[in-house]
């Protein structure tokens, strides 16, 4: 991917953030698809598994003004095109309007974490999560200076990892990434016929935890199937409990 198209995209989607006044949907959309395009274009090169899900048309529009991201940027078009995008046959599942297999919509699920009321500036965006637990962030001035720079909170530590890279590089990430290099030690045996039949929201939880020494070997922990919201309070909760 060129580096213009993806400063440009960062730099939209930052400006987006920062409006105190909610624009119309009108003024959202792109009527040249470009970004759309794109990601059209990437999914259709991709190494890794990638899958498209459906959007309701009313449903889209409602995200994508509550998200207040034009659809000439990659989070835009995604937002407004997809129900969200599972990667690895659900492995991470990155965020658009909600659909039967991903049902949540990047604003609805941000709203109460990241922000209260539609409308208000976000410091971070939770932008994706895989089924290990693990979310990934788009900076906002949550983590520091550099904004539009994505985080991964990961479950095997607690921390919130800088991956400097933008939401389109991640999407590169995503789409075309050796995968079970980047997640070595997280994969246990079969767990691809168990992520097939994760809903979207949810995720395994395993015990002993997975930043404790006991739970070193993902082989070797149990692990039960939990809502993603009552797996992401927890990973705040005990985040909070070990910096005590």
């Amino acid at each position: 991917m060129k580096l213009l198209p993806l400063l440009a995209f960062t730099f939209l989607t930052i400006t987006t953030f920062s409006q105190t006044k909610m624009r119309p949907i009108n003024e959202l959309i792109d009527q040249n698809d470009s970004g759309w395009k794109l990601i059209k274009e990437w999914t259709a090169s991709a190494k890794n598994k990638v899958e498209i899900l459906p959007a309701d048309p009313q449903k889209a529009k409602d995200a994508l003004y509550h998200t207040q991201v034009t659809t000439s940027s990659p989070m835009g078009a995604i937002v407004y095109k997809t129900g969200g995008i599972l990667i690895d046959n659900g492995w991470i599942r990155i965020l658009g309007s909600g659909s039967a297999k991903l049902n949540r919509s990047l604003p609805d699920w941000n709203k109460g974490k990241s922000f209260k009321e539609f409308g208000e500036t976000p410091s971070h965006l939770l932008i994706a999560d895989d089924a290990l637990g693990g979310f990934y962030l788009l900076n906002g001035g949550a983590f520091g200076a550099d904004l539009g720079k994505i985080y991964y909170f990961a479950p095997d530590n607690l921390e919130f990892e800088p991956l400097d890279i933008t939401y389109s590089q991640f999407l590169e990430f995503c789409f075309n990434n050796d995968l079970d290099k980047y997640y070595e030690g997280s994969r246990w045996e079969d767990w691809k016929k168990e992520v097939i039949a994760l809903q979207g929201d949810q995720v395994f939880n395993f015990y002993p935890f997975l930043w404790s020494e006991e739970g070193s070997d993902i082989n070797k922990v149990q692990r039960k199937i939990i809502p993603i919201e009552e797996q992401y309070n927890l990973n705040l909760d005990l985040r909070k409990q070990i910096q005590q």
